[in-house]
């Protein structure tokens, strides 16, 4: 029990070693604080990663991603719902858009999934993309390690949804859901030349609208001219709202984990190179902000000239 006048916040932080116990013993505020003090990578973020070490690679992560419209958060709901019908945890991911300006966003958790309230089997958060153009943040990663420390069977990942470039996705799941659903006709014709392929599994919601079975023959079509291994992806039928096709979808994602199995720290491992790719991105935005008006300027003009290629000035702005 903390001290008198100590702050939940300084005994949480106290023992990182007993927070993550009670992380696994399943207590949704010391889960709350891990997952708050990794989205903002804190002073007490390494040490809380340090002590979560041993626990983690055991979660099966679905990333799941799709156009706006497409009926993402209803159709994780009722995944949700089904999981915990089979007696599963379940942790849940949703990203969101940030404002380019402000940086702001609305996270809204409570609006989105029904089944995360008052079940202490689900524990949802809602993070900010905070101007990451693949669909999610580096934070996002850092939250499944708390979540896969905490024991939860399944962890969901709802990208922002703007289109193709939500594909940071398919470097950090095990498994990839692509969702659209019938009258998208234009978003589909994206998905053709982007989400398609990353997709392991091929998902049109709201089946029980006219042209669902259109657009899943539509996307069967465009598989058919991919590669072999595209050509076999699974394209099925749901309805979100009333249930119907759930059941088949969870049976294609325990094939697909099953299919796409790696050792723990296989899996682990490529999420490091996510996070270690985006770090070097951000470095990269770094050093030109810093280099505008001196160094950038005289690349700029170089390349105006015709005296260097935009990539061959890049690399001499990197390499200093």
């Amino acid at each position: 029990m903390a001290h008198p006048g100590t702050s939940p916040l300084t005994a949480d932080l106290a023992d990182l070693p007993k927070l993550v116990q009670r992380m696994r013993a399943g207590e949704r505020r010391a889960i709350a604080r891990a997952v708050t003090e990794l989205e903002r990578l804190s002073a007490a973020a390494p040490g809380l990663l340090a002590a979560m070490r041993p626990y983690l690679g055991h979660a099966v992560v679905v990333g799941v991603t799709g156009p706006p419209g497409a009926g993402k958060s209803t159709l994780l709901n009722a995944y949700t719902r089904h999981l915990r019908g089979q007696g599963k945890s379940v942790g849940v991911i949703a990203v969101d858009p940030s404002s380019p300006i402000s940086g702001g966003a609305i996270l809204g958790d409570r609006i989105r999934m029904t089944a995360a309230l008052d079940d202490d089997g689900v524990f949802m958060r809602s993070l900010a993309s905070r101007g990451h153009l693949g669909g999610m943040s580096p934070a996002a990663v850092r939250v499944i390690d708390a979540l896969d420390a905490a024991g939860r069977d399944v962890i969901l990942i709802e990208t922002v949804g703007t289109g193709q470039t939500d594909i940071d996705v398919a470097e950090v799941a095990d498994v990839r859901i692509v969702i659209t659903a019938p009258g998208l006709g234009d978003d589909i014709q994206a998905m053709k030349s982007g989400l398609i392929e990353i997709a392991d599994i091929l998902v049109v919601n709201k089946g029980d609208r006219e042209g669902a079975e259109h657009t899943v023959q539509h996307l069967r079509g465009a598989l058919s001219l991919k590669p072999d291994a595209r050509a076999k992806v699974p394209v099925l039928k749901v309805t979100a709202t009333t249930g119907e096709g759930v059941a088949a979808l969870a049976d294609a994602i325990e094939e697909a984990a099953a299919r796409e199995a790696a050792e723990p720290l296989a899996r682990r491992r490529r999420r490091a190179r996510y996070l270690i790719a985006r770090a070097a991105a951000d470095l990269v935005v770094e050093r030109v902000r810093k280099g505008a008006g001196t160094v950038i300027d005289a690349l700029a003009d170089e390349v105006l000239a015709g005296a260097v290629l935009p990539a061959d000035a890049a690399r001499k702005l990197i390499d200093g």
